[in-house]
């Protein structure tokens, strides 16, 4: 056998045990990945529904899902929608709490994201981005004010602060925050965010 058919062998014989061996991590981790990533969710629904002891899925499509967070008493608190935009570097996923009206927003918060450190990566900073969506009338569209300011008194109602150099990063969070509230209020309209007790 040539040296150049055993080194093909050796080589083919490593890629297909590292390809098994990947293949069994990957199978026993599953469950656990998705268990901490269900964790995730539900602790960012606490968070931006404030007094929630259990949750429900009310609605769930690729990019949307919209949970319903529920109080110790069977009560409907509001709504905590999850979703999913394109930032500058990639997909940008995060937790809105809102109120059952859908009226005014409690909090954001980021679950993902892949933005260039430093920069769009501050969305996920409370004192740089988050603390700017807490309490905001969401009757209408929000805008993203520009320039920043550097408190949450300086904004309007329906203003949110952008992130100095990250401008890209703030838009995109802000139009998915849009979309998603805009398809949030025709499912309650329609009638398919409905709570049963």
């Amino acid at each position: 056998m040539s040296l150049s058919s055993r080194m093909v062998m050796v080589l083919t014989t490593v890629g297909v045990l590292s390809g098994g061996f990947l293949t069994t991590v990957g199978n026993l981790t599953k469950e656990k990945i998705a268990l901490n990533k269900q964790r995730e969710i539900e602790k960012a629904i606490t968070q931006v529904v404030p007094g929630t002891y259990s949750n429900k899925s009310l609605y769930k499509e690729k990019k949307l899902t919209i949970y319903g967070g529920i109080n110790d008493e069977g009560i409907l608190l509001g709504y905590a929608i999850q979703a999913t935009g394109v930032g500058f570097q990639d997909e940008i996923t995060f937790m809105l709490g809102t109120n059952t009206e859908l009226t005014r927003i409690n909090s954001l918060t980021i679950l993902e994201q892949k933005e260039t450190p430093g920069l769009g990566a501050k969305i996920t900073d409370k004192e740089s981005f988050l603390q700017f969506w807490e309490n905001k009338d969401c009757t209408q569209p929000l805008s993203l004010r520009k320039p920043a300011v550097s408190s949450p008194e300086e904004l309007a109602l329906s203003e949110i602060n952008t992130i100095t150099g990250a401008t890209i990063s703030s838009e995109a969070v802000l139009n998915t925050v849009n979309s998603s509230l805009v398809t949030a209020r025709m499912l309650r309209k329609d009638g398919k965010l409905k709570f049963e007790e």
